[in-house]
Protein backbone atom coordinates (compact mmCIF):
# COMPACT_ATOMS: atom_id res chain seq x y z
CA UNK A 1 0.00 0.00 0.00
CA UNK A 2 1.49 3.00 -1.02
CA UNK A 3 1.81 5.67 2.09
CA UNK A 4 -0.46 8.71 0.60
CA UNK A 5 -3.13 6.41 -0.10
CA UNK A 6 -2.67 7.08 -3.97
CA UNK A 7 -5.22 5.52 -5.59
CA UNK A 8 -5.12 5.57 -9.50
CA UNK A 9 -8.19 3.17 -10.84
CA UNK A 10 -9.15 2.36 -14.51
CA UNK A 11 -12.83 1.49 -14.01
CA UNK A 12 -14.52 -0.91 -16.83
CA UNK A 13 -17.17 -2.23 -14.54
CA UNK A 14 -20.28 -0.80 -17.05
CA UNK A 15 -22.59 -3.60 -18.11
CA UNK A 16 -26.14 -2.22 -19.08
CA UNK A 17 -24.87 1.04 -20.65
CA UNK A 18 -21.28 -0.99 -22.09
CA UNK A 19 -23.98 -3.48 -23.99
CA UNK A 20 -26.61 -0.64 -25.01
CA UNK A 21 -23.63 1.97 -25.98
CA UNK A 22 -20.83 -0.11 -27.94
CA UNK A 23 -22.70 -3.19 -29.28
CA UNK A 24 -26.41 -1.54 -29.37
CA UNK A 25 -27.93 -4.06 -27.35
CA UNK A 26 -31.28 -2.44 -25.90
CA UNK A 27 -33.31 -5.42 -24.78
CA UNK A 28 -32.04 -8.81 -23.74
CA UNK A 29 -28.45 -9.70 -24.50
CA UNK A 30 -27.34 -13.17 -26.16
CA UNK A 31 -24.89 -15.07 -24.68
CA UNK A 32 -22.84 -14.38 -27.81
CA UNK A 33 -23.47 -10.29 -26.54
CA UNK A 34 -22.35 -11.35 -23.56
CA UNK A 35 -18.89 -13.09 -24.48
CA UNK A 36 -18.17 -9.98 -26.99
CA UNK A 37 -18.45 -7.77 -23.45
CA UNK A 38 -16.11 -9.97 -21.78
CA UNK A 39 -13.78 -9.70 -24.47
CA UNK A 40 -13.42 -6.09 -24.53
CA UNK A 41 -13.14 -6.01 -21.30
CA UNK A 42 -10.13 -7.99 -21.27
CA UNK A 43 -8.58 -5.38 -23.58
CA UNK A 44 -9.00 -3.10 -21.26
CA UNK A 45 -7.67 -5.12 -18.70
CA UNK A 46 -4.63 -5.94 -21.09
CA UNK A 47 -4.00 -2.20 -21.06
CA UNK A 48 -4.13 -1.86 -17.22
CA UNK A 49 -1.83 -4.53 -17.08
CA UNK A 50 0.74 -3.09 -19.99
CA UNK A 51 1.07 0.23 -17.73
CA UNK A 52 1.57 -2.00 -14.13
CA UNK A 53 4.09 -4.10 -15.59
CA UNK A 54 6.26 -1.19 -17.56
CA UNK A 55 6.23 0.14 -14.51
CA UNK A 56 4.71 3.15 -16.10
CA UNK A 57 2.24 3.08 -13.13
CA UNK A 58 3.10 2.01 -9.66
CA UNK A 59 1.50 -1.53 -9.20
CA UNK A 60 1.04 -0.37 -5.33
CA UNK A 61 -1.07 2.44 -6.67
CA UNK A 62 -3.01 1.26 -9.77
CA UNK A 63 -6.31 -0.97 -9.85
CA UNK A 64 -9.06 -1.99 -11.75
CA UNK A 65 -13.10 -1.79 -11.15
CA UNK A 66 -14.99 -4.47 -12.69
CA UNK A 67 -17.74 -6.49 -12.25
CA UNK A 68 -19.00 -9.58 -11.84
CA UNK A 69 -21.07 -10.65 -14.95
CA UNK A 70 -18.71 -10.04 -17.57
CA UNK A 71 -15.46 -9.61 -15.32
CA UNK A 72 -14.71 -12.83 -13.13
CA UNK A 73 -12.06 -14.66 -15.13
CA UNK A 74 -10.41 -10.80 -14.38
CA UNK A 75 -11.37 -10.39 -11.04
CA UNK A 76 -9.45 -13.87 -10.38
CA UNK A 77 -6.37 -12.83 -12.44
CA UNK A 78 -6.25 -9.61 -10.93
CA UNK A 79 -6.65 -11.68 -7.49
CA UNK A 80 -3.55 -14.24 -8.62
CA UNK A 81 -1.48 -11.52 -9.58
CA UNK A 82 -1.31 -9.23 -6.98
CA UNK A 83 -3.43 -6.25 -8.78
CA UNK A 84 -5.07 -4.22 -7.08
CA UNK A 85 -9.14 -4.32 -7.36
CA UNK A 86 -12.39 -3.10 -6.44
CA UNK A 87 -15.87 -5.33 -7.58
CA UNK A 88 -19.28 -2.99 -8.10
CA UNK A 89 -22.41 -3.99 -5.54
CA UNK A 90 -25.12 -1.71 -7.51
CA UNK A 91 -27.56 -3.33 -9.62
CA UNK A 92 -27.05 -1.33 -13.22
CA UNK A 93 -28.52 1.54 -14.44
CA UNK A 94 -31.50 1.98 -11.86
CA UNK A 95 -32.51 5.29 -10.50
CA UNK A 96 -32.81 4.17 -7.25
CA UNK A 97 -29.88 2.39 -5.33
CA UNK A 98 -30.11 -1.58 -5.64
CA UNK A 99 -27.89 -4.19 -4.72
CA UNK A 100 -26.93 -6.53 -7.24
CA UNK A 101 -27.39 -9.97 -5.79
CA UNK A 102 -29.95 -8.37 -3.14
CA UNK A 103 -29.76 -10.21 0.24
CA UNK A 104 -26.95 -12.25 -1.30
CA UNK A 105 -24.50 -9.76 -1.97
CA UNK A 106 -22.15 -10.48 0.81
CA UNK A 107 -21.39 -14.15 -0.54
CA UNK A 108 -20.59 -12.28 -3.93
CA UNK A 109 -18.17 -9.95 -2.39
CA UNK A 110 -16.73 -12.57 -0.30
CA UNK A 111 -15.98 -14.91 -3.11
CA UNK A 112 -13.51 -12.53 -4.75
CA UNK A 113 -12.15 -10.63 -1.02
CA UNK A 114 -11.84 -7.46 -3.11
CA UNK A 115 -9.73 -4.64 -1.11
CA UNK A 116 -12.90 -2.09 -2.27
CA UNK A 117 -16.51 -2.88 -2.93
CA UNK A 118 -18.03 -0.01 -4.87
CA UNK A 119 -21.43 1.61 -5.18
CA UNK A 120 -22.85 3.90 -7.50
CA UNK A 121 -25.84 5.95 -6.42
CA UNK A 122 -28.00 8.67 -7.82
CA UNK A 123 -28.24 11.41 -5.07
CA UNK A 124 -29.19 15.15 -5.01
CA UNK A 125 -30.40 16.83 -1.60
CA UNK A 126 -32.97 18.81 -2.93
CA UNK A 127 -34.71 15.28 -4.81
CA UNK A 128 -37.34 13.40 -3.24
CA UNK A 129 -36.63 13.30 0.21
CA UNK A 130 -38.44 9.71 0.75
CA UNK A 131 -36.27 8.69 -2.38
CA UNK A 132 -33.06 9.70 -0.58
CA UNK A 133 -34.01 8.03 2.63
CA UNK A 134 -34.41 4.80 1.55
CA UNK A 135 -31.29 4.89 -0.19
CA UNK A 136 -29.29 5.78 2.54
CA UNK A 137 -30.82 3.09 4.69
CA UNK A 138 -29.68 0.89 1.94
CA UNK A 139 -26.27 1.74 1.52
CA UNK A 140 -25.77 2.08 5.71
CA UNK A 141 -26.53 -1.73 5.24
CA UNK A 142 -23.34 -2.09 2.82
CA UNK A 143 -21.37 0.00 4.55
CA UNK A 144 -21.50 -1.60 7.98
CA UNK A 145 -21.11 -5.29 6.31
CA UNK A 146 -17.87 -3.66 4.87
CA UNK A 147 -16.68 -1.99 8.17
CA UNK A 148 -17.45 -5.85 10.01
CA UNK A 149 -15.76 -7.40 6.93
CA UNK A 150 -12.45 -5.23 6.35
CA UNK A 151 -13.25 -4.23 3.09
CA UNK A 152 -13.14 -0.54 2.00
CA UNK A 153 -16.41 0.68 0.39
CA UNK A 154 -15.71 3.21 -2.70
CA UNK A 155 -18.97 5.52 -2.81
CA UNK A 156 -19.85 7.02 -6.53
CA UNK A 157 -23.03 9.65 -5.42
CA UNK A 158 -23.80 10.89 -8.83
CA UNK A 159 -25.41 14.53 -7.76
CA UNK A 160 -27.98 14.36 -10.93
CA UNK A 161 -29.50 18.22 -11.07
CA UNK A 162 -33.20 18.39 -10.68
CA UNK A 163 -35.52 19.76 -12.80
CA UNK A 164 -35.82 22.84 -10.65
CA UNK A 165 -31.99 23.14 -10.50
CA UNK A 166 -31.85 23.30 -14.12
CA UNK A 167 -34.29 26.00 -14.32
CA UNK A 168 -32.31 28.13 -12.13
CA UNK A 169 -29.44 27.98 -14.42
CA UNK A 170 -31.31 28.23 -17.43
CA UNK A 171 -30.68 24.30 -18.66
CA UNK A 172 -27.32 25.33 -19.15
CA UNK A 173 -25.36 22.29 -17.51
CA UNK A 174 -21.90 23.73 -17.02
CA UNK A 175 -23.03 26.42 -15.12
CA UNK A 176 -25.00 23.87 -12.75
CA UNK A 177 -21.44 21.85 -12.79
CA UNK A 178 -19.61 25.50 -11.63
CA UNK A 179 -22.45 27.03 -9.93
CA UNK A 180 -24.17 24.18 -8.06
CA UNK A 181 -23.11 20.90 -7.83
CA UNK A 182 -20.09 21.02 -5.41
CA UNK A 183 -22.08 22.71 -2.76
CA UNK A 184 -24.51 19.95 -3.53
CA UNK A 185 -22.11 17.62 -3.87
CA UNK A 186 -20.81 18.71 0.08
CA UNK A 187 -24.51 18.57 1.57
CA UNK A 188 -25.21 14.68 0.02
CA UNK A 189 -21.92 13.70 1.73
CA UNK A 190 -23.40 15.29 4.88
CA UNK A 191 -26.16 13.49 4.49
CA UNK A 192 -24.75 10.13 4.21
CA UNK A 193 -22.50 10.58 6.76
CA UNK A 194 -25.38 11.28 9.17
CA UNK A 195 -27.02 8.39 7.85
CA UNK A 196 -24.57 5.78 9.02
CA UNK A 197 -23.26 5.40 5.37
CA UNK A 198 -18.87 5.78 5.72
CA UNK A 199 -17.09 5.23 2.83
CA UNK A 200 -13.25 4.80 2.55
CA UNK A 201 -13.16 6.37 -0.86
CA UNK A 202 -15.88 9.32 -2.44
CA UNK A 203 -15.25 8.29 -5.77
CA UNK A 204 -16.55 12.29 -6.92
CA UNK A 205 -17.77 14.20 -10.10
CA UNK A 206 -14.58 16.31 -10.80
CA UNK A 207 -14.85 19.85 -10.01
CA UNK A 208 -12.37 23.21 -11.31
CA UNK A 209 -11.66 24.82 -8.83
CA UNK A 210 -9.56 24.17 -6.00
CA UNK A 211 -11.10 25.78 -3.29
CA UNK A 212 -14.56 23.34 -4.33
CA UNK A 213 -11.78 19.82 -3.57
CA UNK A 214 -11.26 21.53 -0.45
CA UNK A 215 -14.63 21.92 0.66
CA UNK A 216 -15.42 18.26 -0.02
CA UNK A 217 -12.21 16.89 1.95
CA UNK A 218 -13.13 18.65 4.81
CA UNK A 219 -16.59 17.05 4.87
CA UNK A 220 -14.80 13.50 3.79
CA UNK A 221 -12.90 14.61 7.14
CA UNK A 222 -15.02 15.88 9.38
CA UNK A 223 -15.71 14.18 12.97
CA UNK A 224 -12.15 12.70 12.89
CA UNK A 225 -12.73 10.71 9.60
CA UNK A 226 -9.92 9.41 7.20
CA UNK A 227 -12.15 8.60 3.89
CA UNK A 228 -10.30 9.78 0.68
CA UNK A 229 -11.75 11.22 -2.32
CA UNK A 230 -10.52 10.34 -6.06
CA UNK A 231 -12.09 11.52 -9.13
CA UNK A 232 -14.01 10.11 -11.75
CA UNK A 233 -13.88 10.91 -15.16
CA UNK A 234 -17.91 11.06 -16.60
CA UNK A 235 -17.27 9.79 -20.30
CA UNK A 236 -15.54 13.56 -20.33
CA UNK A 237 -13.38 14.68 -23.14
CA UNK A 238 -9.50 14.45 -22.24
CA UNK A 239 -9.59 18.63 -21.74
CA UNK A 240 -12.16 18.77 -19.16
CA UNK A 241 -10.75 15.59 -17.63
CA UNK A 242 -7.17 17.08 -17.37
CA UNK A 243 -9.02 20.16 -15.48
CA UNK A 244 -10.13 18.12 -12.50
CA UNK A 245 -7.53 16.28 -12.15
CA UNK A 246 -5.34 19.42 -12.09
CA UNK A 247 -7.40 21.07 -9.99
CA UNK A 248 -7.36 17.87 -7.43
CA UNK A 249 -3.99 17.02 -7.61
CA UNK A 250 -3.21 20.50 -5.58
CA UNK A 251 -5.75 18.90 -2.80
CA UNK A 252 -4.11 16.54 0.11
CA UNK A 253 -7.17 14.03 0.50
CA UNK A 254 -7.71 13.94 -3.26
CA UNK A 255 -5.80 10.82 -3.74
CA UNK A 256 -6.06 9.73 -7.49
CA UNK A 257 -8.74 9.42 -9.90
CA UNK A 258 -11.01 6.44 -11.25
CA UNK A 259 -11.03 7.61 -15.35
CA UNK A 260 -12.57 4.80 -17.28
CA UNK A 261 -14.54 5.41 -20.95
CA UNK A 262 -12.12 8.54 -21.55
CA UNK A 263 -9.33 6.41 -21.42
CA UNK A 264 -10.91 3.20 -23.07
CA UNK A 265 -14.00 4.15 -25.74
CA UNK A 266 -12.33 4.88 -28.59
CA UNK A 267 -10.03 2.19 -28.85
CA UNK A 268 -12.44 0.13 -28.36
CA UNK A 269 -14.27 1.21 -31.31
CA UNK A 270 -11.85 1.83 -33.74
CA UNK A 271 -11.11 -2.51 -32.75
CA UNK A 272 -15.18 -3.31 -32.95
CA UNK A 273 -14.82 -1.55 -36.55
CA UNK A 274 -11.70 -3.56 -37.27
CA UNK A 275 -9.39 -0.54 -37.41
CA UNK A 276 -6.98 -1.81 -34.84
CA UNK A 277 -6.27 -5.09 -33.77
CA UNK A 278 -7.06 -5.61 -29.76
CA UNK A 279 -3.63 -5.65 -28.84
CA UNK A 280 -3.29 -2.30 -30.50
CA UNK A 281 -6.23 -1.24 -28.38
CA UNK A 282 -4.64 -2.55 -25.08
CA UNK A 283 -1.65 -0.19 -26.00
CA UNK A 284 -3.92 2.86 -26.75
CA UNK A 285 -5.53 2.19 -23.23
CA UNK A 286 -2.38 1.88 -21.57
CA UNK A 287 -0.98 5.04 -22.94
CA UNK A 288 -4.19 6.98 -22.34
CA UNK A 289 -4.07 5.39 -18.62
CA UNK A 290 -0.37 6.55 -18.12
CA UNK A 291 -1.07 9.94 -19.58
CA UNK A 292 -3.64 11.14 -16.63
CA UNK A 293 -1.17 9.52 -14.26
CA UNK A 294 1.21 11.75 -15.21
CA UNK A 295 -1.37 14.60 -15.47
CA UNK A 296 -2.02 13.64 -11.75
CA UNK A 297 1.10 13.40 -11.18
CA UNK A 298 2.29 16.75 -12.31
CA UNK A 299 5.12 15.03 -14.74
Amino acid sequence: MPENNELFVLPFDHRGSFLEEMFGVLGGATEEDKERVRAFKKIIYEGFKIAIERGAVPKESGAILVDEEFGDEILQDAKKNGYRFAICAEKSGQKEFELEFGENFAQHIDKYRPEFVKVLVRYNPDDDADLNERQVEKLKVLSDFCREERYKLMLEPLVIPTEKQMEIVEGDKEAYDLEMRPKLMELMMEEMQGGGVEPSVWKVEGVEEAEDYEMLVEQAHSGGREADIIILGRHADDEQVEKWLEAGAKMPGVTGFAVGRTIFWDPLVECKEGRIAPERASEMIASNFVHFYKIFKGK
